[in-house]
């Protein structure tokens, strides 16, 4: 089973630099056509064929702290024993 993932970007914060852009691998992240209130364009999620893992590569490079990564956890198989 593949791991399934999500991010939240925080539009305020994030100066649109492009870092978290670069290094996704699935090209799951987009600069907005929009301006923040500090009139940057910030970085905005685009997982159109819904193929983030969640790896983190894009949270960890983010020099402003802008983007929480959230993973899907696996169910376990349940035995009962008896």
């Amino acid at each position: 089973m593949a791991l399934k993932g999500r991010i939240v970007i925080d539009t305020e914060r994030c100066k649109g630099c492009e870092l978290c852009a670069s290094v996704c691998p699935h090209v799951a992240i987009h600069m907005s056509d929009t301006f923040n209130a500090k009139g940057y364009r910030p970085a905005q999620w685009a997982d159109l064929n819904n193929e983030c893992t969640g790896c983190a590569s894009c949270a960890v490079l983010c020099p402003e702290a802008a983007i929480r990564v959230y993973r899907e956890v696996p169910a376990r198989a349940v035995t009962t024993t008896t």
